[in-house]
């Protein structure tokens, strides 16, 4: 975008409480189109999970577009003898079983609350600090299981180091066309498509709104930035603020069922 607007561009990761900080700092800033949220499936969970938000998803950010999404993958390291998400329910009556984490709310951990719903089984939460250390410790052999994002596990499916058993979107993730969906897998209702987008202050003036949306299209629309999403386990998309209003709203809710079902909290 920096190149493409003559502008510099400056990316200010502002962590913690779950991605709240971030999200709070753009909900609250002007709506003159220069301050973006890079929002996530977090940000969908958020609107839920935590009970007193400083900020209110639905009226302070305006989704400008998604840009790529990804599939809730089940793994297990090679050696295992798990071979399908049904071996995974049969052994998890046989023994205790524990499943990682990125942490408490995280798109895994909801995932893995939605598995155990729909199965029985009674898999254990582990939470870890992100993603990334929950497959490690799923390598070392700490873990039976992640649902991990696609992102964080691709490479060690395709290397051998881990197994795919099931993916979670509704139909075969392009990026893993050989891994069967959890509807194959007899488990119909564990649904789940991650995504990462583009929102805006909600002040934010329609045209605005829309010049983003036009130019960062057009942007993820070139082979160079599809090869380098698919490089990092996404699935390139660009969607119409339209489309990406309705997605975002769809998956707020999606998550929110989760979490009333679950009595899932924050802490």
């Amino acid at each position: 975008m920096g190149e493409h607007w003559k502008q510099p561009v400056v990316v200010e990761n502002k962590t913690g409480a779950g991605g709240i900080i971030g999200a709070d700092a753009v909900a609250k800033a002007p709506g003159d189109g220069y301050t973006w949220l890079m929002g996530t499936t977090t940000t969908a969970i958020n609107a839920s999970l935590v009970t007193k938000p400083p900020y209110d998803m639905k009226r302070d950010l305006q989704p400008v577009t998604v840009l790529g999404l990804y599939a809730l993958v089940a793994v297990v390291p090679a050696a295992s003898p798990v071979k399908s998400l049904q071996d995974m329910v049969a052994l998890s009556r046989s023994r205790s079983l524990g499943a990682g984490s990125g942490g408490n709310g995280t798109p895994q951990h909801l995932t893995l609350e939605m598995f155990n719903g729909a199965s029985g089984a009674k898999i254990l939460h582990v939470p870890y600090k992100g993603g990334g250390p929950a497959i490690i410790g799923l390598l070392g052999g700490q873990l039976d299981i992640v649902f991990s994002l696609s992102a964080e596990c691709i490479n060690h499916v395709k290397s051998g180091k881990l197994r795919a058993l099931a993916v979670t979107t509704e139909s075969r993730f392009p990026l893993m066309p050989d891994v069967p969906t959890t509807v194959e897998a007899g488990f119909p209702t564990v649904l789940a498509t991650g995504w990462s987008g583009l929102m805006v202050p909600s002040a934010t003036p329609k045209d605005i709104v829309a010049k983003i949306n036009g130019d960062v299209v057009a942007l993820m629309s070139t082979p160079e930035m599809k090869a380098r999403l698919q490089d990092q386990g996404f699935l390139p998309v660009a969607m119409s603020v339209a489309e990406a209003e309705k997605f975002v709203s769809v998956d707020v809710e999606r998550w929110a069922k989760v979490i009333r079902d679950g009595g899932i909290r924050s802490d």
